[in-house]
């Protein structure tokens, strides 16, 4: 009885413990950029108007962020970035964020509102028709990716956890031997 506890612990409190995360991943991330590909430059304003580049933070770890403040998924991660942010050194990580929403205002009010960190940009076009998100493979929100200092892809995500996990250094182990889908019936 005992060595069944021990064996059912050490399985839930390895690696594998992100089974669901894997999941999520295979049904909502199958397009996301892949990990060691270069990102694609865009610029966008951010709340104060100011024109912003993804390569102006060349040189230091980006957590990209695509999201919007009507997304109930979107929501549900922010106490999650807000725990990245605070323990991110800012010479080190910067955290950039993409909301798709329709309305200018809708997004800075709810910024305020929720003190989210980091540099916040709107994107106009709204995730459908943005061609950040095109770019990007975005095909669900949030889709979030760590870039490295060069500007490439380490890991691209549904999932705050994962993006945790690896600015921790602690990167996640898949437990799926499964590739994910990439025919068209497992589109969104």
């Amino acid at each position: 009885m005992l060595a069944t506890l021990i064996a059912f612990l050490t399985m839930l409190f390895s690696g594998c413990k992100m089974k669901k995360y894997d999941k999520l991943d295979q049904q909502y991330a199958t397009d996301l950029l892949a990990p060691g590909s270069e990102v694609p430059d865009f610029t966008l304003k951010d709340i104060e108007g100011n024109d912003v580049s993804i390569a102006d933070f060349r040189g230091r770890t980006v957590v990209l962020i695509f999201w919007a403040s009507w997304c109930p998924d979107c929501r549900a991660e922010i106490p999650e970035i807000k725990e990245m942010f605070a323990a991110a050194d800012p010479a080190k990580v910067a955290f950039l964020s993409v909301s798709f929403d329709k309305e200018f205002e809708t997004l800075c009010s709810f910024v305020k509102e929720n003190y989210l960190p980091g540099v916040q940009l709107f994107d106009p076009a709204g995730k459908k028709e943005s061609e950040v998100s095109a770019a990007y493979g975005v095909k669900w929100i949030p889709s979030l990716y760590v870039i490295d200092p060069e500007g490439k892809v380490k890991l691209g995500t549904v999932v705050a956890a994962k993006v945790a996990r690896e600015l921790q250094g602690k990167p996640v182990k898949s437990c799926s031997t499964r590739k994910p889908c990439t025919d068209e019936s497992c589109s969104i």
